[in-house]
C-alpha cells in the first residue's frame, strides 16, 4: 500500500518539475540603469541591462538612439556575467530607446526595449554662431582689393601723347612749304633773267 502512495507521488511530481527546465533556459531581462520609464536630469555615462542568465556576446546587439533616431552609444557593450553595459552619449533632450536581442540557451532569440526621458540636453546653437562671422569677413576685404586694380595713371600717358605727334606734323609741314615756296623764287627769278638776256641779245 505505501509502495503505491509513492509511486503515484512520483507520477504526479514528474509533470510539475519538466516545464521547470525550459523556463529556466529561456532568458530575459530583469532590470536596468536607467529604469524604464524614468526621467533622468543627468546623463549615465553608462546603460546597464541586467538579465536572468548571462548573454553570450557574440549573439548579442545592442543599439541606443535619442530623438530624430540620432545613434547614442559611445561604444561596444561590455559583459560582466549577467550584466551588459554599454557607453551613453547623450545629445539632446528627450526620449531615447535601448533596444537589445540576445540569444537564449533553449536558442531562441529575445528581443526588447527600454526607454527612458532626459531632460536636458547639450544645445547646437554655439556652432552655428562662431560659423557666421567667419563667412562674413571675406565679403568686407572684397572690395580692398579690387580698389587698386584702376589706377589713374592711364588717362595721363593718353593725353601727354597727341601734343608731341601734333607739335612734330606742325613743324614739318611748315618747314616743307617755306622750302617750296623759295624753289618757286628762285625759279621764277632764273627765268626772268634767262628772257632779259635774250631780249638784250636780239638788240
Amino acid at each position: 500500500m505505501a509502495r503505491g502512495l509513492l509511486v503515484l507521488g512520483l507520477a504526479a511530481g514528474v509533470p510539475v518539475l519538466l516545464p521547470a527546465a525550459p523556463a529556466a533556459a529561456h532568458n530575459s531581462l530583469t532590470g536596468s540603469d536607467p529604469k524604464n520609464g524614468a526621467r533622468v536630469a543627468t546623463a549615465p555615462k553608462r546603460i546597464e541591462l541586467r538579465f536572468l542568465a548571462s548573454p553570450a556576446p557574440a549573439t548579442t546587439k545592442i543599439t541606443v538612439t535619442g530623438p530624430d533616431n540620432v545613434p547614442a552609444a559611445g561604444g561596444a557593450p561590455t559583459f560582466a556575467g549577467s550584466r551588459v553595459s554599454v557607453p551613453f552619449t547623450p545629445g539632446a533632450a528627450g526620449l531615447y530607446i535601448v533596444a537589445y536581442r540576445i540569444g537564449s540557451a533553449d536558442g531562441h532569440p529575445v528581443s526588447g526595449e527600454v526607454r527612458f526621458t532626459l531632460t536636458t540636453g547639450t544645445a547646437a546653437a554655439p556652432p552655428s554662431t562662431s560659423a557666421a562671422p567667419t563667412s562674413a569677413a571675406p565679403t568686407s576685404a572684397a572690395p580692398t582689393s579690387a580698389a587698386p586694380s584702376t589706377p589713374a595713371a592711364s588717362p595721363t600717358t593718353s593725353a601727354a601723347s597727341p601734343t608731341p605727334a601734333a607739335d612734330e606734323a606742325d613743324d614739318d609741314g611748315g618747314t616743307g612749304w617755306l622750302w617750296a615756296v623759295a624753289v618757286a623764287v628762285a625759279l621764277v627769278a632764273l627765268g626772268g633773267g634767262l628772257l632779259l638776256r635774250r631780249r638784250s641779245a636780239r638788240r
